[in-house]
């Protein structure tokens, strides 16, 4: 039976990969991790009786701020390209103050590469460590998303201000 199932697996497997290295696999278990860890972050909120927030307009925008700057500075920024190293060879830059890598390995090793170095892909992560953190350590993280969503407005006006820089050059 065990077998059986195995084999219909990996059927399916090699039938929507075809020939391309896609480690479904290592998907599978990152979304078994990833569920594995909302289920304990909601035992422990259950087990301590944490009061779920109801959060404001403000915690959203705060959040969202702070999840796309986190997911940005963990796949992108060159100060944490040590915690993508294991899974990426570096390419070069991509934009200002980004790198651009590429992924290395296969399997699980591929897998957790192309995670961390895609901030849509580590954004589910990092907007669960931000609401996780409302319930356990609620002002700590309204800090925290604050800090991260100062740096994304003070990104944007460095864009701005560089945008406006340019044109300036070319009128001229």
């Amino acid at each position: 039976m065990t077998s059986a199932l195995h084999d219909r697996i990996h059927d399916e497997a090699r039938a929507y990969t075809g020939n391309a290295d896609r480690p479904l696999a290592a998907y599978s278990g990152l979304m078994a991790l990833y569920a594995t860890s909302v289920a304990g972050i909601s035992v422990a909120a259950r087990l301590t009786r944490r009061t779920l927030p109801s959060p404001s307009p403000w915690d959203l925008m705060l959040n969202t701020l702070a999840t796309h700057q986190l997911s940005r500075l963990i796949a992108k920024d060159p100060v944490t390209s040590p915690l993508r190293a294991p899974f990426t060879r570096f390419e070069g830059t991509s934009g200002p103050a980004e790198l651009e890598e590429d992924v290395r390995g296969t399997g699980a090793r591929k897998a957790v590469g192309e995670m961390l170095t895609c901030p849509f892909c580590i954004g589910l992560w990092a907007a669960t460590a931000c609401t996780a953190g409302s319930v356990f350590a609620p002002r700590a993280t309204r800090l925290a998303t604050a800090t991260l969503a100062t740096l994304a407005g003070a990104d944007f006006l460095q864009f701005a201000r560089a945008a406006a820089q340019h044109a300036a050059e070319e009128s001229s």
